[in-house]
This record gives C-alpha cells, structure tokens and sequence, in this order.
C-alpha cells in the first residue's frame, strides 16, 4: 500500500481526522489557495519606501538601529494612509535580512534563484540534505526572516531592528537576557506610536527572532496583537546551551562566532559622513567576544570544584541567565502561529509553545516538518503539503491585524509530516487516543541489528543480563549529529537518514514487525536501570522505524548526564500507570548526584515529543549509546570523572528497563 494511502487509512480508523473546522486538510484546500493567491497577486502599493538605520532609544538611553520599510507609490514616495506593522528583531544584523531582501527583490534574479532552488536535486548522489536545504527559500524562509516586500506592499510597514549589541546598536549582547527581552517591548510601543503605525503591531522571524517574539509576547505590550514564530525555542538551557547537561559544541561556537562577528561589521556610511557612533565603538570593544567565557570554561575546566562563577550562574537555579532564558509560553494570550521541526534544535520547545499559549480556538496553529535548523520550511507549498511560510504569514497577520475573514483561523490547529508517512492533520498534539506502553529490553536477539549488542523490545521483562557500551565517535555520522549541527551534517544521506552507521556503537532493542499501521504520537521515556565504573557517564537514546530492508530512521532522541539524572516530578509528565511520559531533569550542581561505581542506578531520559506512523511490516527500535558527539559533550570536569570509561546496562527482572511509548492502534506486541 502507497504511504499516502496508509496514512489515510490510519487517520480514518483511529479518528484522527478533525471535523471540529470542517478541514482536515494540510495544504488548506481552497482556502489554502485563496491565500497563495492573494500572496502572489497584484500589489496594492507599486513600491517600497525604505528610512534606513533609524534611531530607536530604550528607557536605559541605550539606541537600537532599525530600518522601516513602508509602503509607497510609483513615485517611491511613503503613502500617508496608517499601516499595521511588523517588527522583526534580529542578532544577525540589518545587512543580512538587508543582503536577502535585495537578491529576492531584484528583477530576474529573485524569479532565478527561486527557480535554481526548486529544480536542484543532489538527492541521487546521496546528497538529499543538500537538496533539502535549497527547498526552504522557495518555502519561503528568505521573505520569514527578514524582509517580505509582497508583504509591505499589501499595506503593512516592516521593521528589522538590530538587537542591543550587535548589528549597529549600541550596547552589549545579552543573549536573551531580561534587559534584551525589555527591548522588546518598548520597540513593540514604539512601533505603535509611530506617525505612520495604525497602532497595531505583530512580530515575525526565524529561530532567534522567533525566541524574542515569544518573550515580548509573554509580556503583553498592548499594541501586540499577533505573532508567527518560526522555529523557536522557549527553555534555552535544555534545547540547545545543555541539552540533558551536555554542552551543544556542535552548535554554539560557530553560531556564537557568526554573531559575535557580525556585530563588529561597523556602519561605513556613518563614517564616510562623519556620523559615526562612537558609543557603538566603546561598546563593542568592552565585550568583543559574548559569551565565549561561558563556553571555554565549560569546556576547559578540570574539576567541579575549579568551575568559575559566571558558570555557576548557568548550573544553579534562580539565577538571572536561568530565569531569563526559561520561558513562559503561558502568558502569551495572543494569536500565535508556531513552525517546528521534527530535527530541528528546537523540536522540545515548539510543541509545548503551542500547547501552552492560552488563546481561544483558532487563534494558535503549529506545523511540524521533517526539517532541521537550516532546511526550515523544506517542502511547503508543494502540492499536498502546507502552503509556504510567507504566504502563511500574511494570512495570519491580516486575519489579526487587518481584520480580514480569510479562514486562516478555520485552518487545522495542528499540521504535521507525519514520519514513516505524509503530511497530516489533527485538532491536536499529542494525538487524542494515545495508549501509554511499556516495551522491556530483552537481551535475546532480534535478527536485524549490527550492533554492540542485538537485543530485542518485549511485553514483559525477560532474564537478567549486563550489556555494555562504550562512548565511540560514529555518532557524528547520524540523525542526532545532523541536529546538533542545525543540519549541516545532515547533507550526507547516508549519516542522517540511516542509522545503522552509528548502530554500530550502540546497544539496539528491536521489535517485532508491526502487524497494521501504527501510530506513535506524543513525548517518550527512557527508563534505564544502569550501572557505571565510574562517578559519571553519558546516555544517550533514539527512537527509530526500522522498514524491511534493514534501514533504520531516527524519529526522536534524548540524552542525559548520569550525575544530572535528578528529574523535576512537578514539571514532568506521565502516564496513567505513573511512569514518566516527559521527565524534566534539574540541570543544577546543586542537584547533582555522582554516581556510586558497581551500584545499580536508575536513569529517566526524555525524549522530545514526535509523530510517526509505523507501516506493517516495519518495527520499532530504540539505540542506546554511550556519548553523543557532537549534539552534546559533556562539562568538561564531568568528562573527566567519567574518564570515557564503558558504561553498562543491566537488564534484571527485578529492576526492569523500559521504553514508555504512546501508541494508537494495534501493533501485535
């Protein structure tokens, strides 16, 4: 049976489909037309007026840049008519989104380079993830994370403002910090009593100008009436800084690198005409490089007791950086549309913003891609699947801003590519009817794994057995590198769409083949009963469908420090039977607890939320692995605690180990 097939197979038996809107179509049907057509259509304004670097000073006198892009007549002159506007906040500098809006808005080489992007496929030569990557422009990444010239002159003014620190604002770079998510507000209130601003105002942008949007948001300013986050992260520590206590090496320096190197990109013109800001120079030679002491003694340090205050600050609860960078989607009680993807840095946060934000029906969406960080959006607006993001933006920001009745509130609450499948739609995430399971890891073999150790995934605990692994280096050929890498690794197909590479370093539990379609729809647990040589080690577990032919696809993976296993039970979820659904570890030297060598020690492991469908005759599979490079390596003085030293699972009857999986349907075991 086709996927598409199946999939519509499932949707109907189980009752997936949602007839609260009346929908139940991902591509939105005619609707979904209607707004790409009116994306595409005719301008209402034939031009865009641009006010460049304009001065906007916060209530601690420190002056963001921002550049205004309103709409104008053929003369090129702004139109006098009150526009709703769009503030996009951005730590990449005005330049880039300034650099992207001038290739998509020149005559002949945007149509070209839309073109060059929709028709190049590397995807024979092994090189899909390349291939993915060139599909998000024509998704509609460019216009999200900037400038949206179509959008400007359908009547709104747009706003980029350079955050505090960088770009050519003065101040240092917070890195999300309270008085950078104060910023936010006041440019929100300033936008709004601006002479050409209707008073209405919603925010747009990618990953960190999607995180800034939730945080204003969080704060209410009245003039906010919308947002459309794409990609963003709410608990900072956990989705990217220290996923399961291990430093993101494989993600932060680069992209502190580009930051912090962009910021010090001066603004020539100011010093051809003798304008230059001089407290923008002081600025930047304050604090050059922010941020990076954080990362060098993280990963430097020899011992717990050596590790420096300002780390402290990071591995301690209360303090400013951890409260800063702890969201509270809960507050928000504004329209907001959320993007994610299944691989994307931030997959954790981007369900959980969705299902947190307290809104009416119909004022908050969320799609989920089979994308990571860099290939956001790949694959919407073709046929059958969402239609692109910037078509979807202007949808959301006229229907609450513009008050337009264009049923993009009629649009079903929950989009998703359901993996194993296709796209698909439901009225919400988890899906409704999602039975909690246990499934034990036996030691028999299962026939279908090369692997450290071959075991199987069985309805009740089996006989007692230790099985080792050791930390190994394949992991950066695999799904999880291909994350931590925003994607980057993600171009070689045979590293991020199977795993048996990896496999080869890992302890696999495989089940028996599924008998019927098998939905797998919410957040997973690992319950790890384990035991060490050391004071401390690191876990790591993926999810996987293993189809016929051998080929194993990761679905969803966590991981954890052994000493930072403590879990939050007030911020944890589990199942009816009491077994966590979504432990939340501490993260804190407070609460951290070396391990006792030789002593059996339970480890609970979340995994981050996932949707999947396996098609009869594929299995289920779970890998255990014993180091994650380089999604997460390990505080440096708690590497050398566990002096890389082999790390053990012990299987024992009486003290189980187990994957909690929710299940809709009937798989056989």
């Amino acid at each position: 049976m086709a996927a598409t097939g199946v999939v519509a197979v499932v949707a109907i038996s189980t009752g997936l489909v949602s007839a609260q809107y009346g929908q139940a179509e991902p591509d939105g049907g005619a609707l979904g037309a209607q707004w790409t057509a009116t994306h595409d259509g005719p301008r209402v304004y034939p031009n865009v007026h641009i006010d460049w670097d304009v001065p906007i000073a916060m209530s601690d006198g420190t002056v963001l840049k921002g550049n205004v892009y309103r709409p104008a007549d053929a003369a090129g002159r702004a139109i006098d008519e009150q526009t709703p506007t769009i503030v996009n906040l951005t730590p990449y500098t005005k330049l880039t989104s300034n650099l992207a809006d001038s290739a998509l808005s020149t005559p002949v080489l945007g149509d070209a380079l839309m073109d060059l992007f929709r028709n190049f496929d590397l995807s024979g030569l092994g090189l899909g993830g390349i291939t993915e990557m060139t599909k998000a422009l024509p998704a509609g990444v460019g216009r999200a994370f900037g400038v949206d010239r179509k959008l400007v002159q359908s009547g709104y003014t747009q706003v980029v403002v350079d955050v505090r620190g960088t770009g050519f604002s003065q101040g240092i770079w917070q890195v999300f910090g309270e008085r950078e998510q104060q910023d936010g507000v006041e440019v929100v209130n300033w936008a709004a009593g601006q002479s050409w601003s209707n008073g209405k105002v919603g925010m747009n942008g990618i990953s960190y100008s999607a995180i800034n949007q939730l945080q204003t948001a969080e704060r209410r300013p009245d003039a906010l009436r919308a947002i459309f986050p794409i990609v963003p992260g709410s608990d900072l520590l956990r989705d990217i800084a220290a996923t399961g206590g291990g430093v993101g090496v494989g993600f932060l320096p680069l992209w502190l690198l580009a930051v912090n190197g962009t910021k010090l990109i001066p603004d020539v013109q100011s010093v051809l005409t003798g304008t230059f800001d001089w407290k923008w120079l002081a600025d930047r030679v304050q604090d050059p490089m922010t941020f990076f002491h954080y990362l060098i003694a993280a990963l430097t340090v020899p011992s717990v007791d050596e590790i420096p205050e300002n780390l402290v600050s990071l591995l301690q609860d209360g303090t400013p950086i951890r409260n800063a960078w702890l969201g509270h989607p809960e507050r928000i009680d504004i329209p907001t549309f959320v993007y994610g993807g299944w691989h994307d840095i931030f997959t954790y946060s981007s369900p959980r913003v969705f299902n947190a934000v307290d809104v009416p029906a119909g004022q908050k969406k969320l799609i989920m891609g089979d994308t990571y960080h860099l290939t956001t959006g790949s694959g919407l607006g073709l046929p059958g699947g969402p239609p692109r993001l910037d078509v979807l933006q202007r949808a959301w920001f006229d229907r609450w801003l513009k008050d337009i009745d264009n049923g993009i509130d009629s649009y079903d609450d929950v989009t998703m590519w359901q993996q194993g499948g296709g796209w698909s739609s439901s009225a919400e995430f988890p899906r409704a009817g999602a039975d909690y399971r246990r499934l034990y890891f036996d030691a028999a073999s299962s026939g279908t794994a090369r692997s450290v150790h071959d075991g199987t995934l069985a309805a009740a605990p089996a006989g007692p057995a230790r099985l080792t692994v050791a930390p190994g280096l394949l992991g950066l050929c695999s799904r999880d590198s291909a994350t931590g890498t925003a994607g980057a690794t993600a171009a070689l197909d045979i590293c991020a769409k199977d795993a048996r590479i990896s496999e080869a370093e890992a302890l696999t539990f495989t089940s028996a083949p599924v008998a019927e379609p098998t939905v797998i729809s919410g957040p997973i647990a690992a319950h790890l009963n384990t035991v060490l040589d050391a004071t401390d080690g690191y876990w790591s577990v993926t999810v996987n469908d293993v189809a016929p032919d051998g080929r194993s696809t990761v679905w969803t993976s966590g991981q954890l420090q052994a000493s930072l296993r403590m879990v939050d039970d007030a911020k944890s979820g589990r199942s009816p039977n009491g077994d966590y659904t979504d432990p939340y570890p501490i993260l804190t030297l407070a609460t951290r607890q070396p391990m006792v060598p030789g002593e059996p020690t339970t480890v609970d492991i979340g995994l981050p939320a996932t949707d999947g469908v396996l098609l009869p005759g594929h299995r289920l599979r779970v890998d255990i692995f014993a180091l994650n490079l380089p999604r997460g390596l390990p505080l440096r003085p708690l590497l050398n605690e566990s002096g890389l030293a082999p790390q053990h699972l012990e299987l024992d009857p009486n003290r189980p180990s187990w994957i909690n999986i929710p299940v809709l349907g009937n798989p056989g075991w």
